[in-house]
Formats: structure tokens, C-alpha cells, sequence
């Protein structure tokens, strides 16, 4: 069917167009619809979700978001871990805060005050500790020679270690490395200075806006809880954050208390380089299970150059001490409020060191300790009723 001057017809006039062509029954169905009130129509039915076509497109929608989101992360995977770091401790300084506030004082002025007292007593911290730390690092590195030509000396312990195990062999091969030069070890090491003062400044920054909006943004990311489970989902992430900041702040008076009491133990007992392992100790001992561990084998190496019966005597303190840190400095300090099990401690340590290195191993434990939580009170509870 032609019009009068051959061109074909058109769907304007729905008469003119047979009742087999689709489009012309949709456009009197189109005109029924429309009304003085809804010249559009009404709304339509929804999609069915259970189609072919609805299914695949959202499950390829849903793979590709996936893919990206994995992608992106990888791409600022630092810039993440900064801002856990960063929220972590923002956590871990939160009772200080909170302990300011509840004497009347404001926020902002309680945030202040925990920054300026704690930044103040660290650099008194520095500036007291940074000569002798640079005193006795120069006379350790000018002593290593000395201690290392005792490997070649066949009748001392030492030299009977060196003769059965290749010690010096061994330690030429680990320090003289790749064959860097020394002009390309400054360099790496300049940037590793760089680097590290950069991120624990923007740490320090970030640490800064966490603390003093913690309250908007918790009351943010519960927004994000549909408001049925809402007031469950407060009591349960106000007990992991109590957790996460009790951890943090006992973790770090316990590594303290670590490194003053080896200082002690060692001045006593005329090792050298007390300070230098006395902070040694306290960093190392911020990590769990292995960093105790790892600081004193350190330190007894160091008092085997004084005399054997002082290097097993440093043994034993160190392992005294870590008794009296597991029965009786953690239970005190940080208290019950991290409740894992030995093994889980131990597995989310391993997991944790190998995804994120020294970060993954310091926050392990009270990710662990959230997990537990969660597991107790809203999975095991649903397969028990399941």
C-alpha cells in the first residue's frame, strides 16, 4: 500500500497501516493509554528479574564492577593502606579523645590538646634520644669489623660456630649483597627516608581529620545499615571500634614498658648499645607473637660480645618477660576487650604479615578479634536457627 505520490506509508495515521503491522497496534494501544490526566500513560510492570536476559546482563554487570573495583584498589593499593593505617590509629588514640571530652571540654580542643602533648613529648623524645642513638649506631658499625674478624679466631665459641656452619662465608655473601655500588645504596636509602617521612606525614594528617570527625563519620557508615538492623549494627561496631582502640593504645604501652625494661636490663649488665637496642626492642615488640621474638635474639647476639653467661642470662629475661607480658601485662593492660583465640591470633598474624607486610601482621589481631565477634553473634546464631 503506496500513498498517492508512491512514497510508502506512514505510522501517523494508524487507519492507513494493516492490522499484521506491530507498530500500529503499539500506537493504538499508545492512544487508549493516553488521557487528560496521564497524556503519557502510566507506569508499566517491571522487568521480570528472573528472565534469561535480566539475569546475565546483571551478573556481567556485577563481573565487570567486580574486575574494576579489584583493579582500582591495586592501582592506590598504597594510598589505601595509608588511610587504614591512619583510621586504625585514629581508632587506637579515640579513648584519650573521648577521656578529654567527658571533663566538659570540646572536641576540637580535646583532639588538639592529645596532639600537641603527644607531639611535644616526642620530640623531647628525639631530641634527648638522637645523640646517643647516633653515638652508639657510629661505634656499632665501626665495632663490626672487630666482631667479625672473632669468626676467623679458631679457639673462641664464636670461631668454632664460623668453623662448622661457614658463618663468615655466609655473612660476606648477605652484606656484600648484588654488588650495589655505594653511590646506588645511598641513593635507595635517601629514598627510603624520602618515602617514609612522606607517608608518616600524610599518616599524621590523615590521623588528624579521622580523630576530629570520628563521630560524623561513624554515624555515616552506620547510614549505610537499612534502619530495621540499625540499632544492632551500633552496638556491634561500637564494640569492634572499643576493641580496635583498646588493642592499639595497650599494644603500645606494653612495647614501651618492653623497651624501658631492656634498657634497664641491659645497662645493668654493662651491654653495649643499651639505648639503641632499648628502642630496638620497644618497635619490634609492636608486632605480634614474632617481634618479641626476632628483638631478643638480637639483643642476646649483642650480649654474647660481653661474655656467654650474660648472653644466657638476657635469654632468660627475655623469656621471663615474655610470660610476664602474655599472663600478666596484656590481661591488665589491654584487658578482655580482644577476645581471639590462640590459633586464630596466630593464622591472622600469618595472613596478615604475608598480604600486607608489618601492616597486615599490626592490625591482624583485632581484624581477628571483629571477625570473632561477628561470627559469635550474628552467623553462628542464623545456622543455629537454620
Amino acid at each position: 500500500m503506496t500513498g498517492s505520490d508512491g512514497d510508502p506509508p506512514t505510522h501517523s495515521d494508524p487507519e492507513r497501516v494493516p492490522d499484521t503491522d506491530p507498530i500500529a497496534a503499539a500506537e493504538r494501544t499508545a492512544a487508549a493509554l493516553s488521557s487528560d490526566g496521564s497524556p503519557r500513560g502510566t507506569l508499566g510492570p517491571r522487568f521480570d528479574r528472573h528472565s534469561p536476559f535480566f539475569t546475565g546482563m546483571t551478573a556481567a554487570a556485577g563481573a565487570l564492577t567486580t574486575v574494576a573495583v579489584v583493579l582500582a584498589a591495586r592501582a592506590v593499593e598504597s594510598i589505601l593502606i595509608l588511610i587504614g593505617v591512619a583510621f586504625f590509629l585514629a581508632l587506637g588514640i579515640e579513648p584519650l579523645v573521648r577521656w578529654v571530652t567527658a571533663r566538659r571540654v570540646p572536641r576540637w580542643a580535646a583532639v588538639t590538646g592529645v596532639f600537641v602533648v603527644g607531639g611535644a613529648a616526642l620530640t623531647a623524645l628525639v631530641a634527648a634520644a638522637v645523640p646517643p642513638l647516633t653515638e652508639q649506631a657510629s661505634a656499632l658499625i665501626a665495632a663490626a669489623p672487630h666482631y667479625f674478624e672473632q669468626l676467623t679466631e679458631p679457639s673462641s665459641w664464636v670461631g668454632r660456630l664460623n668453623a662448622r656452619f661457614d658463618l663468615q662465608h655466609r655473612l660476606t655473601q648477605f652484606s656484600g649483597g648484588a654488588g650495589t655500588s655505594v653511590l646506588g645504596e645511598i641513593v635507595t636509602a635517601g629514598e627510603a627516608v624520602f618515602t617514609a617521612l612522606t607517608d608518616t606525614l600524610i599518616v599524621t594528617v590523615l590521623t588528624i581529620y579521622f580523630l576530629a570527625d570520628l563521630p560524623r563519620l561513624r554515624a555515616t557508615l552506620y547510614r549505610f545499615v537499612p534502619h530495621s538492623r540499625r540499632p544492632r549494627a551500633i552496638l556491634l561496631g561500637d564494640e569492634i571500634f572499643a576493641k580496635v582502640g583498646s588493642y592499639v593504645l595497650g599494644n603500645v604501652i606494653i612495647s614501651v614498658i618492653a623497651g624501658v625494661a631492656t634498657f634497664v636490663w641491659l645497662v645493668a649488665f654493662s651491654v653495649p648499645y643499651a639505648l639503641l637496642l632499648g628502642v630496638f626492642v620497644a618497635v619490634l615488640d609492636l608486632v605480634p607473637l614474632i617481634g618479641s621474638t626476632i628483638a631478643g635474639i638480637a639483643v642476646a647476639a649483642v650480649a654474647l660480645t660481653v661474655s656467654v653467661p650474660v648472653c644466657v642470662a638476657t635469654i632468660v629475661f627475655f623469656v621471663a618477660f615474655r610470660l610476664g607480658e602474655d599472663y600478666l601485662l596484656v590481661p591488665k593492660i589491654i584487658g578482655r576487650s580482644v577476645e581471639v583465640p590462640a590459633l586464630s591470633t596466630l593464622i591472622a598474624v600469618l595472613i596478615g604479615g604475608s598480604l600486607l607486610g608489618l601492616v597486615g601482621a599490626l592490625v591482624a589481631i583485632p581484624f581477628a578479634a571483629a571477625v570473632h565477634l561477628l561470627a559469635q553473634e550474628v552467623f553462628f546464631p542464623r545456622l543455629d536457627r537454620g
